[in-house]
């Protein structure tokens, strides 16, 4: 058992949230009333996950896409006020790691989807606040073989924007909605570019600026770094952890 403030105070020095200008507060967004010896991780805080969560007997709950977003509503009323008070009732913890989840080069999204995509040489850039990661591959690849390996690793197929290029030898990627990113990717000279979220204006900057782009999923490509970072927890601080999978085909 560990209490909530201890794993906050242990994911904030693996993450340096105060590092982020970020759209949503970092770290314990509800402080619930149990210590925690069950820690349940998952992409986003919705109803589904609370309730798979909750009846599996979570003290705490640690996610990516948590709540309170720069602009939106702030009374606790329907859907939002549903969430809060399900937790709230039951003394269960939510804790959230946005942007510092994506950025980590251990724990982060773009770090495990570079890992799981076998992408050896990889690191993260300057482009895009830091974000946006590149890999050289060994040797040259088709699109269409890049195409089946994301799908292969994320058990999704994805969108994919061809251009007028040849092989592909150099890849970037952002989790996520980081679509806006293909244009900072060009600026790289990268053959191609990978996000989560694509935008109508994608496939137009795709085939001018001749890269190649694929849309994996927001859901899909996000789903690696709260993992890796509940493992991590589950180990330091001797906790049952579990990773709930909601699906989501955005």
């Amino acid at each position: 058992m560990v209490q909530v403030n201890e794993l906050e105070a242990w994911c904030n020095g693996q993450l340096d949230p105060g590092s982020f200008s970020d759209y949503c507060p970092n770290g314990l967004q509800i402080e619930g009333t149990r210590p925690v010896g069950r820690l349940a991780t998952g992409v986003t805080a919705s109803q589904a996950l609370l309730d798979a969560a909750l009846e599996w007997g979570a003290d705490a709950i640690l996610v990516h896409h948590g709540y309170f977003w720069r602009g939106e509503p702030e009374p606790l009323t329907g859907m939002k006020g549903r969430r809060v008070r399900a937790l709230m009732q039951h003394g269960v913890s939510l804790l959230a790691y946005h942007l510092p989840l994506d950025a980590h080069p251990v724990y982060g999204n773009n770090a495990r989807l570079g890992a799981l995509l076998e992408f050896e040489d990889a690191g993260a850039t300057e482009a895009g606040g830091g974000l946006l990661w590149r890999a050289r591959l060994p040797e040259p690849v088709t699109a269409d073989s890049l195409a089946r390996r994301i799908e292969a690793a994320l058990t999704r197929a994805p969108l994919h924007i061809a251009c007028d290029r040849g092989g592909i030898a150099t890849v970037g990627w952002c989790t996520g909605a980081a679509q806006k990113f293909i244009d900072e990717a060009a600026d790289l000279g990268l053959d191609a570019f990978i996000s989560g979220e694509v935008s109508e204006s994608t496939y137009h900057t795709a085939l001018e600026r001749k890269i190649h782009y694929y849309a994996a999923g927001h859901h899909a490509t996000e789903r690696y770094g709260v993992q890796a970072l509940g493992k991590a927890a589950a180990r330091t601080h001797g906790l049952e952890h579990r990773y709930f999978d909601i699906p989501n085909p955005v």
